[in-house]
């Protein structure tokens, strides 16, 4: 059974920097790939970004030279560097790993003030 633990949300000021950890326990973490999806009030859950086991990363649009996934198998922890934040990346963030399966975190909400 894979748990995963999204932490580093808060409130921030547009133009700020955040970085969001997930620490999973359970599995091997280190053969799969982690992402990062949000979900804003009224709205569906969104991707964000991945990575995968080799590293290879992958953003939305949306974040793209913003926002970077980094890894490191030895801590079994997945991050979320968001930097240039905009009220509109305000959401509560969730933690999906392995990716596209059902494990996913409890969410950490981020909000970026104007």
């Amino acid at each position: 059974q894979v748990q995963l633990a999204e932490s580093g949300g808060g409130l921030v000021q547009a133009g700020g920097s955040l970085r969001l950890s997930c620490i999973v326990s359970g599995g091997s973490f280190s053969n799969y790939g982690a992402g990062w999806f949000r979900q804003a009030p009224g709205k569906e859950r969104e991707f964000v970004a991945s990575i995968s086991w080799s590293a290879i990363t992958r953003y939305a649009d949306s974040v793209k030279g913003r926002f970077h996934i980094s890894r490191d198998n030895a801590k079994n922890t997945v991050y979320l560097q968001m930097n240039s934040l905009k009220p509109e990346d305000t959401a509560v963030y969730y933690c999906n790993a392995p990716m596209t399966s059902s494990f996913w975190g409890q969410g950490t909400q981020v909000t970026v003030s104007s």
